[in-house]
């Protein structure tokens, strides 16, 4: 029972370390590389804090080395997911009533582990299975996992404390109660730190989980669930299964104490979620509550005014960090006539100096992409514009998955604003630009701003503050993280609050107090001291 009003340690981001040359954290970190690449894990799904091997296992392979098998994963049947629901429902009893400054000192505690005794291995796995170089790990698997227990315990503090107002006689309070039910949390292979928020979120505020990772991300969500066991998290507050995603979604979905879900993934698949959810609302308690990030088709566009070589960092940093497998990734980008010769220039240096091969050669900036169907898909688009008259391949557009899927950053220019990969989300490394008049520069956002489906990151360049603020205006609904003079990518938890609206989701911004409303149901309680004992009111006197 609490006893005092308690402050919540001031949240503050995790700092990046460098993995610079002949640092003692570099050595550390390839020494567990090497040590977990030559190991084979046999990872169990877990319900109820019990672990379970059904022995329909699936071989793990790093995208840069397919060959190379690290371990195996059990995938659940459908008896394990109705097992994996009744143990979130009676776990919830005890973990919805549980005083909220012990549920903040768990995952207090995981930020504390990840940030000392478990960031090799996190950082390690992600590299691993997720063919991550080890800066793309570090800020990912590492740091920002670490700032979403942080902040997300603050940023809690911070909603309990917003009261109501009450009245002379009267004391009225707001109670933020767990949904009724199980939220189910559905991961992406491209973020760890995704993967572990969007289970650990919902949970910090009292609610129960079943999490279904990635397939091609279990190695390292394995590695999440150690460490919410390290931190005391109880049994059956976040049951991690694995397996046939249809099957488990069903299953879920078609339940009654279904009260939520949390989700990153393509756009196709949460629609087809928000269906599901539609046509099985007589069936639930409640209303569940739906939020998702989705995809994007993120862009640059750059003003004649801007500057030329920080437009072209931000493209090769935008585009290509982590193949440009990232939510945020610039795909499509609008640029002057007038720079785009110095521009060219600079770009193409950068990319041409950019190695390729294995997260464990750190001089490696690129590294493969995630999996067969991706290599397949990038290598078809690319394929198309060598024969396309309206596009053309100025730097890469090669590609070979004979040891690992390894696809080129490639860059397309175009004459086609509308040309497919102006348009369709890719998600890898390939960005396509076309070039405007610069007379032309007011018409082009308004073209930006038609093309796409999405809404989720956009940056524009422009050295003149009128430009900028016409810009902004125009772009208002065109992104949910807006970036001036910057590149598209980089949302820092507690700084840059992540989200997209149009097909880019429900724009709930992950790392904030309004993502965590979104996994409470409130109670207003009213308490009269000194009730009224006689119905009559003052106006009914004659």
């Amino acid at each position: 029972m609490a006893t005092g009003f308690y402050k919540v340690p001031k949240a503050v981001n995790e700092a990046v370390k460098s993995y610079a040359s002949g640092t003692q954290e570099r050595k550390d970190l390839l020494d567990t590389y090497k040590k977990m690449y030559n190991e084979q894990v046999d990872i169990p799904f877990y319900i109820g804090g019990k672990e379970y091997r059904t022995g329909k296992t699936i071989d793990i392979h790093p995208p840069h080395d397919h060959k190379h098998t690290v371990g195996k994963y059990h995938t659940a049947e459908k008896e394990h997911l109705e097992l994996a629901i009744t143990e979130a429902i009676k776990a919830r009893k005890k973990w919805a009533a549980t005083s909220w400054e012990h549920r903040a000192a768990i995952f207090l505690k995981a930020a504390e582990l990840l940030a000392g005794p478990f960031r090799n291995k996190m950082n390690a796995a992600t590299m691993i299975a997720q063919s991550k170089n080890v800066m793309q790990a570090e800020i990912d698997a590492a740091c920002e996992l670490i700032d979403f227990f942080r902040f997300n315990v603050e940023f809690m503090t911070e909603i309990y404390n917003n009261q109501p107002q009450s009245s002379p006689g009267i004391w009225n309070r707001m109670e933020y109660r767990p949904l009724e039910g199980f939220v189910y949390a559905i991961t992406p292979f491209n973020f760890t730190s995704i993967a572990g928020n969007l289970p650990a979120a919902p949970a910090l505020m009292g609610n129960v989980v079943i999490w279904k990772p990635a397939r091609s991300q279990v190695y390292s969500a394995n590695v999440i669930m150690e460490i919410f066991k390290a931190a005391g998290l109880p049994d059956g507050v976040i049951n991690m299964v694995t397996g046939n995603s249809s099957m488990i979604t069903d299953v879920i979905l078609n339940n009654a104490e279904f009260s939520g879900v949390h989700f990153t993934g393509s756009t196709p698949v949460f629609n087809s979620f928000w269906e599901t959810i539609g046509k099985n609302m007589n069936n639930y308690k409640s209303y569940p509550r739906i939020v998702g990030e989705t995809g994007g088709k993120d862009f640059i566009w750059a003003h004649p005014s801007a500057n030329a070589q920080e437009i072209a960092t931000a493209i090769s940093r935008g585009a290509f960090e982590y193949q440009g497998q990232k939510c945020s990734a610039a795909s499509r980008a609008y640029l002057p006539k007038s720079l785009w010769g110095a521009i060219k220039k600079a770009v193409l240096k950068d990319v041409n100096s950019f190695k390729m091969g294995s997260p464990e050669d750190t001089s490696n900036f690129i590294n493969a992409v995630i999996d067969d169907r991706a290599f397949t898909k990038l290598s078809g688009y690319i394929d198309q514009a060598k024969k396309d008259a309206d596009a053309e391949i100025i730097v890469g557009g090669g590609y070979d998955d004979s040891v690992g899927y390894f696809i080129e950053p490639t860059i397309i220019v175009t004459t086609n604003p509308q040309y497919k990969t102006m348009c369709t989300e890719l998600f890898g490394p390939i960005i396509t630009i076309f070039i405007y008049e610069d007379d032309q520069w007011e018409e082009i956002l308004d073209v930006l701003d038609n093309t796409s489906e999405y809404a989720l990151t956009g940056a524009i360049f422009s050295g003149d503050r009128y430009v900028i603020d016409i810009a902004t205006d125009k772009l208002e609904n065109a992104a949910g993280n807006f970036y001036i003079n910057d590149k598209p990518t980089g949302a820092v938890v507690g700084q840059q609050p992540f989200g997209g609206a149009r097909g880019s989701g429900t724009n709930d911004k992950a790392g904030s107090v309004w993502n965590l409303l979104r996994w409470v149901s409130n109670r207003t309680i009213k308490e009269t001291f000194v009730p009224p004992t006689d119905y009559r009111y003052p106006f009914l006197e004659e």
